[in-house]
């Protein structure tokens, strides 16, 4: 059964009642691959995300970043071999480049580790998702992200003070496949075909949008 988590991005650290689930979820902990957002920047080593689940006692054997640093074939070896997959937070778009010239996209469908992806790694992770300048992107258009699940992410947008503008957004991408917006300290797992939230997420189908009722 796979098992994906969708993050928004966390204040401090995970809440217990995530990392509870985090831990039952995650049983092999051999490998931790971590897949960078901004892949020529040496800086970015995933130590946030890293520091999440230190802090919820999920600790591995081996730990792996995968940027510009590491060829392509030794990417795709260690993503095969896995046990979990960390998509950072960061930039949407250079994260995205950086999976297709890799033909990374592919083997992390393919896998049977659990993927979690924080913010940009979240939103990479969904069926498509929407990149606007009214979000504070270069251009506005709808890309194809490495589907996972069968639907969309946004996860790194000021909803609370703009629900309105991301509404408006949405819609249109709404009516063809169902979207889960958060911002921060938030969370949407999927579990075969189970799908499970944490903190204030929104569902927006159809052009209608709810807040959904916490499971975790």
């Amino acid at each position: 059964m796979k098992t994906h988590y969708y993050l928004g991005w966390f204040s401090n650290f995970f809440p217990e009642n995530l990392g509870r689930v985090l831990e039952e979820d995650i049983t092999d902990r051999k490998s931790l691959v971590m897949i960078s957002s901004n892949p020529s920047c040496y800086e970015d080593d995933g130590a946030t995300e890293r520091s999440w689940l230190n802090k919820a006692s999920i600790m591995f054997d081996k730990y792996h970043l995968i940027n510009y640093c590491i060829q392509k074939e030794d990417a795709q070896t260690l993503i095969q071999n896995a046990s979990v997959i960390f998509l950072l937070g960061g930039s949407i778009l250079k994260q995205k480049y950086f999976l297709k010239e890799y033909e990374l996209s592919d083997l992390i469908k393919k896998s049977r580790a659990v993927v979690i992806g924080a913010s940009a790694g979240a939103i990479n992770m969904s069926a498509k998702w929407l990149c606007s300048k009214n979000f504070g992107d270069e251009i506005s258009a709808v890309y194809d992200g490495i589907g996972l699940d069968d639907f969309s992410v946004l996860s790194h947008f000021d909803l609370e003070n703009n629900m309105a503008l991301v509404h408006s957004e949405l819609s249109p991408l709404s009516e063809e496949m169902n979207i889960y917006a958060s911002n921060k300290d938030c969370a949407v797992r999927t579990k075969g075909d189970k799908i499970d939230i944490l903190g204030d997420v929104y569902l927006i189908s159809h052009s209608k949008i709810q807040k959904l009722d916490e499971t975790l």
